[in-house]
């Protein structure tokens, strides 16, 4: 039986969560259609530029992504501190960014309500605070409009997403890198780009000309960000983890000329050190990088994460654990 979303999702585990959407009949989102002739290819920065809004006005932020031809992935971390430390006129001021909101409401921004109305509107604002770090909303107002300009474009109606999202909670550092890597490299695997950086509509690529200090033509979200040296040893919540940008662009490139035998063949030397450093084993790395044809697990990390993050969800069993701890 399908379980609620809510259901599916445990912040007191894990802020981290992999979200995988794709379009329905395997139709295309984006790219080029080799048997209807049509191109779809503009449609990838419409993805680009619901998500660089949606991370500014939701509590919620974007760790990694990739736009593929029939499929997204994202990688999002929940802040739900941010929102609870939001003023009740931010809060509303954030929600309506998206939706009008009752005129109740937009008459309290105004100072033109009595107390009762004034509270009333309050528990409104309140609601939407609880929905502004909420991933289901997150991912209905990513994929809800991308949707109607789809079928607009299109010149029909019904529905464009094959269903519900799939999430995969990601349950430490180890966990979030690997499946940051893993969606950064898709273009790679998929044979539309030759290294990462040439990777369109990635995280990867957007990170990279931060290296480069290049400036993108088109618009692009706001990605968080890894430490830099400074603050290597530092446990600042506002980045993504200890491991330094560079080290993580270099992990990347190396995990994908690893996975691509017709590339350039095996790991650099520069890499094993990184993998050292994290405490994993560079076969049991590569094994768990390979593209799979099962399920992806609910959730990635040690065992006893995963157990309690059964236990929070209402689990007694996470399908794939064994996979899903092979970094342990």
């Amino acid at each position: 039986m399908t379980r609620a979303r809510y259901q599916q999702v445990s912040l007191d585990d894990t802020p981290y969560y992999h979200c995988i959407c794709r379009c329905v009949r395997r139709a295309f989102l984006c790219g080029r259609d080799h048997y209807s002739g049509q191109d779809y290819e503009h449609r990838r920065q419409w993805v680009v530029d619901r998500l660089a809004s949606l991370v500014d006005i939701f509590a919620i932020d974007l760790c990694a992504y990739a736009v593929m031809s029939n499929h997204y992935h994202v990688v999002l971390k929940v802040d739900r501190v941010r929102a609870d430390n939001w003023t009740q006129r931010e809060v509303a001021e954030h929600w309506m960014m998206l939706f009008t909101g009752p005129l109740l409401v937009q008459r309290w921004l105004r100072d033109e309500t009595a107390d009762a109305e004034t509270l009333k509107a309050m528990d409104i604002v309140e609601e939407w605070r609880t929905r502004l770090y909420d991933l289901g909303w997150f991912m209905r107002c990513l994929n809800e409009h991308l949707a109607r300009r789809a079928n607009e474009e299109d010149g029909c109606k019904g529905r464009f997403w094959e269903g519900r999202y799939k999430s995969q909670a990601l349950l430490d550092e180890k966990a979030l890198l690997s499946c940051m890597a893993y969606v950064d490299l898709n273009p790679v695997r998929a044979n539309m780009a030759s290294t990462p950086e040439e990777s369109d509509y990635t995280s990867v690529q957007q990170r990279s000309r931060v290296v480069q200090k290049a400036s993108s033509e088109t618009k692009t979200p706001t990605l968080l960000p890894l430490v830099d040296a400074e603050h290597i040893e530092s446990d600042d919540e506002a980045t993504i983890s200890r491991m330094r940008l560079m080290d993580y662009l270099e992990l990347v490139d190396a995990t994908g000329r690893a996975l691509r035998s017709d590339k350039r063949g095996a790991i650099e030397g520069g890499a094993a050190g990184i993998l050292d450093r994290l405490g994993v084993d560079q076969t049991t790395w590569l094994k768990h990088m390979r593209p799979r044809k099962q399920r992806a697990p609910l959730a990635m990390g040690p065992l006893a994460k995963v157990k309690a993050f059964a236990e929070a969800t209402g689990r007694r069993w996470i399908a794939g654990q064994n996979a899903a701890c092979a970094l342990v």
